[in-house]
């Protein structure tokens, strides 16, 4: 039997608890199929317990994140990541997931995760799931997505659906429904929520629906302590902290910003970037 309702989660990015309140409210919407969309692991202090609690369950579908990926890559020294990256302080929050991954024997589970699922259902448009696009798991899909991109996206599929950018997003783009997950472990939208998409067939097609659970992120943000991620992590633990206590964006505009003026990414600069971009 085709699948009624479909809950796709993603960017839980090692947050437990965020994870176990959506897994609990999936429970209560009488959920036929999860799809996991990505970005299980690294930046917060559960990667290991987070893809164990999914890898436990038989109604789980994953595809690739970046994240996902990014950890096998690191733990490998591909040579498909800058070599200067491996001697950089500013990895060590990376390091030390791939580490606590390795260390239990799931580093390499996601490289069987496929780039996509589809969903099919009698008389509804398919729905084409992807962390970032089909195209790539670091590309963005949202509102704001070029309506001819999103036709060459879609291939024929009446609903594209992504993740990545750590916000819910809904749209008509070139004659397809576009639709972004939001974030479970590290909403980016200014709600420090666990956020899912929930999606129901009715007879006039895929009913979505944006749901925001609330859980207590105290215990998360001390992990980050009592784990050993923000000693070992340094600067980079400290951002991805910072990012779950403010549900903001601040490791990519950070980024850009050290590019921009051509700087290290450093507790000195930083200090800079806070002062032109305050947490609070």
């Amino acid at each position: 039997m085709p699948p009624v309702r479909v809950a796709l989660i993603a960017d839980i990015h090692g947050n437990a608890d965020a994870l176990r309140a959506v897994l609990a409210d999936i429970g209560r919407q009488g959920v036929d199929r999860i799809v996991v969309n990505g970005d299980v692991v690294n930046r917060g202090p559960d990667s290991a317990e987070a893809l164990g609690l999914l890898l436990d369950r038989d109604d789980v579908a994953f595809t690739l994140g970046n994240h996902d990926d990014l950890l096998r890559l690191w733990h490998a020294r591909s040579e498909t990541l800058p070599p200067e990256w491996f001697a950089d302080p500013f990895w060590g929050a990376t390091a030390w997931s791939a580490e606590q991954l390795d260390r239990v024997g799931l580093l390499d589970v996601p490289g069987g995760w496929p780039m996509t699922v589809t969903l099919h259902g009698p008389g509804l448009p398919e729905v084409l799931v992807a962390h970032g696009t089909p195209a790539h798991y670091r590309e963005s899909l949202s509102e704001r997505t070029d309506p001819e991109r999103v036709r060459e996206l879609a291939g024929g599929a009446g609903v594209l659906v992504g993740s990545h950018i750590h916000r819910p997003a809904r749209a008509e783009r070139g004659g397809v429904l576009v639709l972004n997950t939001g974030a479970v472990g590290a909403p980016a939208n200014g709600d420090r929520r666990a956020q899912y998409l929930l999606l129901t067939a009715t007879p006039q097609g895929w009913r979505p629906e944006f749901r925001a659970v609330s859980y207590d992120i105290e215990p998360v943000l001390r992990r980050f302590e009592t784990s050993g991620l923000l000693a070992a992590g340094g600067l980079s633990a400290e951002i991805f902290r910072d990012e779950l206590r403010t549900a903001r964006s601040l490791y990519t505009p950070y980024w850009l910003w050290t590019e921009a003026h051509e700087q290290p990414r450093d507790e000195r600069t930083w200090a800079a970037f806070l002062r032109q971009h305050p947490l609070d």
